[in-house]
């Protein structure tokens, strides 16, 4: 079972901030501690700047031999997020002084959008970066950079280690629920032209419920490994419908937040709902049709495909495997229509008669528990 992939959240580009040239450190270890946030912050800069230098070869050694390009990103991720919490920990603590107010402005924190309305318009001047004087902007913009990481190591292996996978998808959805819940919120008062989606609490929900969807597609191929009856197989398909039609009911939920988004994910979503519904719809049809049902079977495919012919996929390879989809729907749908017309001679109900499909939705987020190193920091104020 072939799945969509959306990999746009990950092309995010940021500039350089070296954090010892803006704090003054009182101590040569906060001088050092905010020497090391800065090399660790370096490290994701030149990987998502593509400006690094180093080989692959170099690249496996030093990352303990790990080949993936996502398993290297997410350990660079790993190495920072403690550093950096520990650091606006202290922050937080001397907020409210000027000096400090100052030097967090001075930062001069600037990322660019991977998933914003402008990337559909031609920009010769490059990617547009968005500068916010808040910490938590460099705290919420590098967490959806590692959600979005999980996500693609989850797409990884979603052939050939499902629990792994689903695991992954789950943690995504987690990290980016706890952006959604504990930091973006802090970013609100900020009009919504003058950062990113991608700090905006919504998207962040949004991207949540896009993972927890994506888990359930990985769950859905364990189940048909353990030979799941079609009827729980139709709920599960159906159940990832729920999940986008909770995303898509907060994009089009006229919230000004979300206006700036890309059309392709909007398509993302409608696409990934199109292929689950028919997915759903012709493991349902199957069911009724084992208990001599031939007539609202047919009845459910005909909706399928009509609904399926509204949605015009974005993307060549979310077309083709849709169009796949499509093709065993109609395969069965005209069988049923013979074996209907010569043996069972059903009458076909309208689409108002049709039974109401059932979802059941059976993953959750893994809560994301942040690290902080608890190192003392100093500063001169």
């Amino acid at each position: 079972m072939m799945m969509l992939q959306f990999t746009d959240p990950t092309k995010l580009k940021t500039r350089k901030i070296v954090f010892e040239d803006v704090f003054a450190a009182l101590d040569p270890c906060t001088l050092e501690q905010l020497k090391e946030l800065s090399s660790k912050r370096r490290v994701i800069e030149e990987t998502i700047n593509e400006t690094s230098s180093i080989t692959e070869a170099i690249a496996r050694e030093i990352y303990g031999g790990l080949t993936s390009q996502s398993e290297q990103d997410l350990h660079k991720l790993k190495q920072y997020l403690p550093l950096l919490e520990n650091f606006i920990f202290h922050i937080d603590a001397i907020s409210s002084n000027r000096q400090v107010m100052y030097w967090v402005s001075n930062l001069k924190i600037q990322w660019t959008t991977a998933i914003g309305g402008s990337l559909s318009f031609l920009n010769l001047m490059g990617p547009k970066y968005y500068q916010v004087g808040n910490i938590r902007f460099e705290l919420g913009m590098i967490l959806f950079l590692y959600g979005a990481t999980l996500r693609d190591r989850a797409y990884e292996i979603s052939t050939e280690a499902l629990v792994q996978s689903a695991t992954l998808f789950r943690e995504a959805a987690g990290v980016y629920l706890y952006l959604s819940q504990e930091v973006l919120p802090s970013l609100q008062s900020i009009d919504a032209g003058k950062k990113p989606p991608e700090s905006m609490s919504s998207v962040a929900s949004v991207m949540s419920l896009i993972c927890l969807a994506e888990a359930q597609v990985v769950a859905i191929k364990k189940a048909e490994e353990r030979k799941a009856t079609v009827g729980l197989l139709a709920k599960l398909h159906h159940g990832v419908t729920e999940f986008l039609s909770e995303a898509t009911s907060i994009l089009y939920s006229g919230s000004g937040e979300v206006r700036d988004v890309s059309p392709r994910l909007f398509g993302y979503i409608s696409s990934f709902k199109c292929l689950h519904e028919l997915r759903s719809q012709r493991y349902l049809a199957k069911s009724l049709q084992a208990t001599g049902q031939a007539g609202v079977s047919i009845g459910i495919l005909h909706e399928a495909l009509n609904r399926a012919k509204e949605i015009n996929p974005g993307e060549e390879s979310w077309r083709l495997i849709i169009k796949e989809e499509i093709d065993i729907v109609s395969e069965s749908l005209e069988k049923l229509e013979r074996e209907n017309e010569f043996v069972w001679h059903e009458k076909i109900p309208s689409v108002d008669e049709l039974p109401l499909p059932q979802g059941s939705k059976i993953v959750n987020a893994i809560p994301y528990q942040p690290l902080r190193y608890e190192r003392q920091l100093i500063f001169k104020i």
